[in-house]
């Protein structure tokens, strides 16, 4: 095996394509707030926002507990492939999704206004997934 697969760092070229990807999601849906592209480890790799929030680090740490704790919680009850969640809260809505790269698997976060159009959203977050997934 060559050492960019066994490589932990996620490419540069990739955060770029990232970084392109969630720029275009949060210009294209309206009512998303913030979008964030993390490694599965809990780190920031790409963010675009029309907020500013100070908590970038704590919120990527957490959104890849969040989706791995979900994950063994479907897993327990004999459910497979869970690779989005939905969060419904009074001022708002979060999607977490798993980017299924071969070699750098990550989690796209988007955060929205309550009155995002929540069948938008999702299907905008789910196809920037698979695009990033598609990425050398």
């Amino acid at each position: 095996m060559n050492a960019f697969v066994n490589s932990r760092e996620i490419p540069q070229l990739l955060i770029d394509a990232g970084r392109i990807q969630i720029q275009e999601l949060l210009n294209s849906v309206s009512g998303i707030d913030f979008v964030m592209l993390c490694s599965s480890d809990g780190f920031e790799l790409a963010l675009a926002s029309k907020k500013n929030l100070d908590n970038t680090g704590k919120i990527a740490a957490v959104s890849s507990s969040i989706l791995a704790m979900v994950s063994a919680f479907i897993s327990e009850i004999d459910l497979t492939g869970c690779k989005t969640i939905t969060l419904d809260a009074d001022n708002g809505k979060v999607v977490l999704t798993g980017v299924d790269h071969a070699q750098h698997p990550m989690v796209l976060v988007a955060v929205a206004a309550h009155n995002v159009l929540i069948g938008q959203m999702l299907y905008s977050v789910k196809q920037a997934a698979e695009n990033l997934a598609k990425n050398p």
